[in-house]
């Protein structure tokens, strides 16, 4: 069966996505990658605002992204698919989760890579609008944009 009409179960992280998930990190984000000890630090749920998702398809990990909520605000922190797994639905999956299990009236904010024209398409397309440009923001000196949209939006978009 082809991967892009596999089924993707999204759950909560677990500590024992640890390594699936760094390994993700350094794949799809190279240098900004977080650390494993970082990762798995976040999936224990010592971090009370920081909740890990993972994608699978077929048992494995293809996909994961973390967010942080803070009242009425939740940051997309990471939203990362492994490449042979990309345009098949796991970012929309994931996304779809992250506003699922947001209050319908919180505003999801990310920051993306201004040179990123697949992720600012996707954003695009799930309804985010530009709100500020970071200059310098990663570790190769390339500028963010920060987005945001609100989780009912995002919903909306998820279903139709």
């Amino acid at each position: 069966m082809d991967v892009h009409t596999r089924r993707v179960d999204v759950r909560d992280g677990t500590p024992d996505d640890a390594t699936a998930v760094a390994d993700l990190e350094r794949a799809c984000l190279g240098r900004d990658a977080w650390s494993e000890g970082l990762v798995r630090e976040g999936l224990s749920g010592t971090l009370p605002t920081v909740r890990y998702l993972v994608a699978e398809v077929g048992g494995e990990v293809v996909g994961h992204a973390v967010g942080s909520h803070a009242g009425d605000v939740v940051e997309l922190q990471r939203i990362a698919v492994r490449r042979d797994h990309r345009r098949s639905g796991v970012a929309a999956a994931l996304l779809a989760q992250v506003a699922a299990v947001a209050a319908p009236e919180d505003r999801v904010l990310l920051e993306v890579r201004e040179d990123n024209t697949g992720a600012r398409a996707f954003y695009d397309r799930a309804g985010f609008v530009e709100l500020a440009r970071r200059e310098r923001y990663y570790a190769d000196g390339a500028a963010a944009l920060v987005l945001e949209a609100s989780a009912s939006s995002l919903r909306t978009a998820s279903s139709a």
